[in-house]
């Protein structure tokens, strides 16, 4: 509705109340808001994930590389050392080989000698007995007689970077690390995730990301169709 007001010698003056003639209807934000929440969520998850692995992540990228191209990293001299001695001979003197004290043995040369690495193996014959701890970069090799109780140890130790790759493969690491390998496996698909979840909400750089990524997904799987045996 509208206000008419006249003058004498004046023309007519039309006063509109304000916000009539003007399109004052909002469209539903909603949905705005969802994107731009979950792009944040996106980016914080990129950036924080990344910060929080960086140190395995870079670890595994290192360690690949070490792993792939044994030829061009040398693991250094291996150090190895010899030891003998005897154990008391009741714990492997026994006619029944049940009965033989196996935990004894492997504390004894665990504080004797500072044996590390996990027992992969022990074994008992007529004449010895023999246990081998292995660790990563690392393995102890005891022969123990049973008549005399005599024992010889021999420690290899096979440098920094076998000690690397055996990490990287998980060899002979212990339950711990497997839970470390898993979260770094699961951390990197997050950020893989993340980073492109994020490269689509920019805009100006939508296409090309995504086209990039299919390109190197691509290139993989041409490489490994070509030239894979």
């Amino acid at each position: 509705m509208t206000t008419e007001k006249s003058q004498p010698g004046k023309s007519n003056i039309v006063v509109a109340p304000a916000g009539l003639g003007r399109n004052t209807s909002k469209k539903p934000q909603g949905k705005s808001r969802v994107k731009k929440r979950f792009a944040g969520l996106s980016r914080w998850l990129h950036i924080y994930l990344s910060m929080v692995s960086f140190a395995i992540l870079l670890f595994f990228a290192v360690s690949g590389l070490t792993l792939n191209h044994a030829d061009w990293f040398t693991s250094g001299k291996e150090v190895v050392r010899k030891d003998s001695g005897t154990v008391n001979v009741k714990w492997v003197n026994e006619i029944d080989t049940s009965k033989i004290n196996k935990l004894q043995l492997v504390e004894y040369f665990r504080s004797k000698h500072e044996v590390k690495g996990a027992l992969s193996d022990f074994r008992i014959d007529d004449a010895e007995c023999s246990l081998t701890f292995n660790g990563p970069g690392y393995i102890a090799d005891t022969f123990v007689d049973r008549e005399t109780g005599n024992y010889e140890l021999t420690v290899t130790r096979f440098g920094a970077i076998a000690v690397i790759n055996d990490l990287h493969k998980g060899r002979d690491s212990g339950k711990a690390w497997s839970w470390i390998i898993d979260i770094s496996a699961v951390l990197m698909t997050l950020v893989s995730l993340s980073g492109i979840i994020l490269i689509c909400f920019i805009k100006k750089k939508r296409m090309s990301g995504l086209i990039i990524a299919a390109v190197g997904a691509l290139a993989c799987y041409i490489i490994y169709k070509l030239f894979v045996p």
